[in-house]
């Protein structure tokens, strides 16, 4: 099987970082900070979405560009301060070995990349896909640049969509992979269960399980 994962709320916690970074971005172009727990609602569609949401502007607003450039630099400089593991993720990772492993997220490339090697894990994974690299979840592209990347060839349904929101799985379903929708990222279970999902995880934990059935 090809397993492509998101990143933040399926295989890290990383709001707090998520957040220090936009609060820098923030302070740079004069506003005031905001708590984590506000940010985080924000996250899932990109920085550009992010920082529009923060700073209640659309997303094409010159001020995202004097926003974005601190932010980037921030969270390159600082990508795992406060940055933990998922509950199961990296055991799943390490049962996964058999299988080829992927990354689709919405955050950039730049800074995923440099999350993966802080954690020492970049090379357990066939390639990486980040925002810039084409549409954002949950158009499909990402998945479909990952399975073309790879040369996989299977069956669509082959091909694993993991994540913790909606855009994860409307990437999966658009793709024509099976679907792994895990709570306890920035998606209630409730809300993931509205989805149209193959499989619904309480966490990462018990995904080695479904690779038996």
């Amino acid at each position: 099987m090809l397993l492509v994962f998101d990143l933040d709320g399926t295989l890290i916690d990383s709001r707090r970082d998520i957040a220090d970074a936009c609060n820098v971005a923030l302070s740079a172009v004069g506003r005031p900070p905001l708590p984590m727990e506000e940010i985080a609602t924000f996250v899932g569609d990109g920085v550009r979405n992010l920082l529009s949401r923060a700073l209640g502007c659309p997303s094409d607003d010159p001020l995202i560009d004097d926003a974005l450039v601190p932010l980037i630099d921030h969270y390159l400089a600082h990508p795992i301060t406060h940055t933990t593991w998922m509950p199961g993720a990296r055991e799943a990772l390490n049962l996964a070995s058999d299988h080829v492993l992927c990354v689709a997220t919405n955050k950039r490339t730049k800074v995923a990349l440099a999350i993966l090697d802080a954690l020492g894990v970049r090379e357990k994974f066939a390639a990486v896909t980040g925002g810039g690299d084409g549409p954002l979840k949950p158009d499909p592209a990402a998945i479909h640049a990952l399975v073309a990347r790879v040369g996989w060839t299977g069956d669509p349904r082959s091909v694993w969509m993991i994540g913790d929101g909606p855009q994860d799985v409307g990437a999966g379903i658009g793709a024509g992979a099976t679907t792994v929708a895990v709570a306890g990222g920035f998606h209630s279970k409730e809300r993931l269960a509205t989805l149209k999902v193959d499989y619904l995880l309480d966490s990462l934990s018990e995904l080695p399980a479904l690779f038996k059935e």
